[in-house]
């Protein structure tokens, strides 16, 4: 059988914890094992109930996300972060990743995306919600002359993210660059690199370039 995916809930507001928690609860694989409505303390809660998962909100009495970030940072992750906010500011969202969060999540949108960002998060992935993931990489791109918008339709085989990772790949970004740009890591950046190369059956990075050409992606 298969262990469940043990999650815990760190919100002010404890109408969106309950509200969040009957969404995680009809799930089968995961498990609301706990709720903190404020800071403190969360190292050890999160440790003791044996979290997998926080979801933590940045505005957070007594101790806010960010210091709690920056204590499981000193004293080793006890569980993987999702931080769910109501702030999309870029420079905000850079921070909180480097500080080891796995998932950035805006509260307008955390009813159709928090089962999946758990789920990816859980598997060692990094996450954004849709709309963040684009304006990180619209950031990334704004000034670039050779890029063209990006039509999600092109290839039924590519997910958004792989869509943009072939982008920066064919603009030559390094997988570093990728990763520092995008805020997620350099073995995410390979996987993704492997993945696109599968799908589309492709040898080498020139045969990528190509494909972004020949689909516009990028300009000649």
């Amino acid at each position: 059988m298969t262990p469940k995916i043990r999650i815990h809930l760190a919100d002010d507001h404890q109408i969106l914890i309950d509200g969040i928690s009957s969404l995680l609860q009809t799930v089968p694989d995961f498990e609301v094992v706990g709720f903190s409505l404020n800071g403190n303390n969360l190292f050890d809660e999160v440790t003791q109930n044996k979290t997998d998962i926080l979801i933590l909100d940045i505005n957070m009495p007594q101790k806010d996300g960010i210091a709690v970030i920056k204590e499981f940072a000193d004293k080793g992750f006890p569980c993987k972060v999702i931080i769910l906010s109501s702030y999309d500011d870029l420079k905000l969202i850079k921070e909180i990743m480097k500080l080891g969060a796995s998932g950035y999540l805006t509260k307008q949108c955390a009813g159709e995306n928090i089962v999946e960002a758990i789920q990816a998060v859980y598997r060692g992935e990094e996450y954004f919600s849709e709309t963040l993931r684009e304006k990180i990489f619209n950031n990334v791109t704004k000034d670039n002359p050779k890029l063209n918008r990006i039509n999600p339709t092109i290839n039924s085989l590519l997910t958004g993210r792989e869509l943009e990772i072939i982008t920066l790949i064919s603009l030559e970004y390094s997988g570093k660059e990728i990763s520092e740009q995008l805020y997620i890591s350099v073995n995410t950046v390979e996987t993704h690199r492997k993945n696109i190369m599968k799908k589309l059956r492709l040898k080498n990075i020139i045969s990528l370039v190509k494909y972004a050409i020949n689909n516009n992606l990028i300009k000649s």
